[in-house]
């Protein structure tokens, strides 16, 4: 361990980060910058003789094929690493059954950095019904099997097996949604953090640009990376009741758990399609945010204080402790105010310090501005990648996301701040695709990110901002705090339109429509002039229940967005139509939810193809109610409030196949139900009947027994790798 003159130096800095961060690209570049910019990061020795490289300062071991575009991890904290002057190889898709494709390239210098690509390898590999996928969309030909089940565990210890003495870093989505003890859907059991199983020296969560450019710069300069504990967005496994300095205090998470009172919201499922009705007043502005901190101890210092979550053998066999360490951790997830958590894990701590300071518009500039080829590497030949046939043409213009739905981790991985680029960044990376990339026929995919349409939006206090604590800004209705202004983003649109070249710019990003309501100019300028006769939208379920699990608005809100959709589509001369999502199975959902949305989909004309099952991803909100059947939402007791949920597969496939009432395969199932349920008269062969009483020859499953789910799923776009 370090001298105590040299913690207390390195434990300020880590402090002062708290409010700043030093700017990304202000490092004294590594003197390997000589070398300049490899034409591809390379792959192979050759690639590296050619360059003039006999070694890497960096090499990162990936589970996608390399693609040099800023939508894939590896080529983005690669490029990265580069401008600081390093020297970063490519390990993609390694044999994993040994460790020869690990020695590829020889040992680095500085360290690896282990990446399971742009998706979690379990979500790449299972459907919701944990069937295997027949293919793999990172892949070459989208050829399947290229990467191993949890694929940072396998290459950390593949990477150790072939250099014991080097430096193991891992992250990307897959790591960070399993930096603390939690639920894996796929074993149906609470595993470990992936630290002690990966036997990784570091481990980086969220995006990751500050805390890899200064590991590898504190590393060149000789510093142990057993001494580098003060970086936030990291993880590491420490002795038992380790502390950076003495003065730290160790709060038990069961002290902290007192919610105040949140703001009152009018009722989000309202049907009514009229204006919002204010919020009532409070007096306290401080009263709007959900109080979470030690009774007794509120004059302690937050950045020299620990919360400790109830340990992983504690949370492994006890539902209840683990929703409470699920709720502790989303809690303590705003940069602002999160203090560190430690979780023991048989004699060692997992020590998680606080998340990452955002990136400014200046550096995401500079991130998304780094030379990339915007192509997948050379040695691929001419194999079709489908995931970057998917984003070729689209542009990523903002990261992060407020929503905070539970069943989704964009939240848990980029955070609930939005970190924007610069309109002239954007215009220019539009300006790359027309001039350099193969098959641009003049029409821009996308300009989005996690939603369309948050861009530029913040809280409009930085002092409210860094003391929050609520779970969503836009849940149980938008924050009064929050700027939903879409000027920025209308004048956006306007100015890619115009580029010369540029025919035409859509919109494929998820759109919050609870914030689109909020500004009817948005929503006419998006009708006229960014749809391409569809509009995919996400209300995922019509009724309270399911809802309230998911932190979603009501169907209200989403009738107040199709009329105005329809209406300004209407103006422009335009036949278009809203393609809406929803989750079947979901926390908090019965049968009796899914008939009814089954009914509301028959009566407003939908028959869906694409229809997604709930997944339980690790450390997600509706994961801990799918484990526990606890409300994180709320402070968890042990009388508390029970959550309904779907585990047994057939329930599951019943409520997947409400959403297909007009599938013939899934018609037995829905009869069955339907009577069991006391609902037979919906069974007949009339407009006012979900299923008809007759069965098509070749259809349905003639033994009665429950019949294969339809094979659909969402598309799933490129997030961010090891960042």
């Amino acid at each position: 361990m370090p001298d105590s003159g040299t913690r207390a130096v390195a434990w300020r800095r880590y402090n002062a980060g708290m409010q700043t961060a030093p700017y990304l690209f202000g490092h004294r570049k590594y003197w390997a910058r000589r070398f300049g910019v490899a034409p591809f990061l390379p792959m192979s020795r050759a690639e590296m003789d050619e360059l003039g490289w006999d070694s890497c300062d960096v090499i990162v071991v990936t589970g996608d094929a390399y693609i040099d575009h800023p939508s894939f991890g590896m080529a983005l904290i690669g490029r990265l690493l580069e401008a600081q002057g390093f020297r970063v190889g490519i390990i993609s898709q390694p044999d994993w059954h040994s460790a020869a494709d690990f020695r590829a390239l020889g040992k680095p210098n500085l360290f690896f950095g282990i990446t399971a690509g742009n998706m979690d390898s379990m979500v790449n590999r299972y459907t919701a019904d944990r069937r295997i996928r027949s293919d793999d969309a990172y892949t070459p030909d989208g050829a399947p099997n290229r990467r191993p089940d949890r694929a940072v565990t396998v290459y950390a210890q593949r990477a150790r097996e072939a250099f014991p003495e080097a430096n193991i870093v891992i992250g990307s989505i897959e790591a960070s949604l399993r930096r603390i003890a939690h639920y894996d859907y796929w074993s149906d059991k609470v595993r470990r953090s992936v630290l002690p199983d990966s036997k990784a020296d570091l481990l980086l969560f969220g995006n990751a640009e500050r805390a890899i450019v200064t590991l590898a710069h504190r590393l060149a300069a000789g510093e142990p990376i057993a001494r580098i504990r003060d970086l936030r967005g990291s993880a590491y496994m420490v002795p038992r009741n380790w502390r950076p300095q003495a003065d730290w205090v160790e709060i038990d998470s069961t002290e902290v758990d007192a919610p105040g009172p949140l703001i009152r919201h009018p009722d989000p499922y309202a049907m009514e399609a009229g204006p919002t009705a204010p919020t009532q007043p409070v007096a306290d502005p401080a009263e709007q945010v959900l109080r979470f901190m030690p009774q007794g101890r509120r004059k302690l210092d937050r950045a020299r204080s620990v919360v400790r979550l109830p340990a992983y053998e504690a949370v492994r066999d006890d539902p209840v402790l683990y929703a409470h360490a699920s709720r502790t951790f989303h809690v303590e997830s705003n940069p602002g105010n999160a203090r560190a958590l430690v979780q023991a894990h048989g004699e060692r701590d997992v020590w998680i310090n606080p998340p990452p300071i955002p990136l400014t518009t200046p550096e995401m500039d500079g991130v998304y501005d780094l030379p990339y080829q915007r192509q997948p590497h050379p040695a691929y030949g001419e194999a079709r990648i489908p995931a970057f046939e998917m984003i070729r043409f689209s542009v990523n213009i903002m990261r992060g996301c407020f929503g905070g739905c539970t069943f989704c981790s964009i939240t848990e991985h980029e955070g609930r701040i939005i970190q924007s680029r610069s309109e002239k960044s954007i215009l220019r990376e539009i300006e790359e695709i027309r001039d350099r990339t193969p098959g641009f026929t003049g029409v821009i995919s996308d300009l989005g990110g996690p939603t369309a349409n948050m861009y530029r939006m913040a809280c409009k206090s930085p002092e409210i901002e860094s003391a929050c604590r609520r779970l969503s800004c836009v849940y149980p209705d938008v924050c009064e705090n929050l700027n939903t202004d879409h000027s920025s983003l209308i004048s956006l649109y306007r100015k890619a339109r115009e580029l010369p070249g540029v025919k035409k710019v859509l919109i494929g990003s998820g759109l919050r429509y609870d914030l689109a309501v909020r500004s009817p100019e948005y929503v006419k300028e998006l009708a006229q002039h960014h749809v391409g006769g569809y509009l995919k939208i996400a209300p995922e379920h019509t009724e309270e229940g399911p809802l309230s699990k998911m932190m979603k608005p009501g169907i209200g809100t989403y009738e107040r967005f199709k009329e105005m959709f329809d209406r300004f589509s209407r103006e422009a001369g335009k036949e278009q139509y809203l393609i809406p999502y929803f989750i079947a199975a979901h926390p908090g959902t019965r049968d009796e939810d899914m008939l009814n949305l089954a009914l509301w989909l028959k009566r407003n004309g939908f028959r869906l193809d694409q229809v997604q099952t709930f997944l339980p991803t690790p450390m997600a909100l509706a994961t801990t109610m799918y484990h526990s059947r606890r409300n994180p939402l709320k402070r968890v007791r042990r009388d508390g409030e029970e959550v309904e949920t779907a585990r047994a597969m057939k329930t599951r496939r019943l409520h997947k196949a409400f959403l297909r009432y007009h599938d013939p395969e899934n018609w037995p199932l829905l009869r069955e139900a339907l009577k069991g349920m006391g609902r037979a008269e919906l069974i007949g062969n009339g407009k006012k009947h979900l299923v008809p009483s007759f069965q098509p020859a070749g259809t349905g499953n003639r033994r009665g027994e429950t019949p294969p789910p339809h094979r659909s799923t969402r598309p799933r776009k490129p997030r961010q790798g090891l960042n």
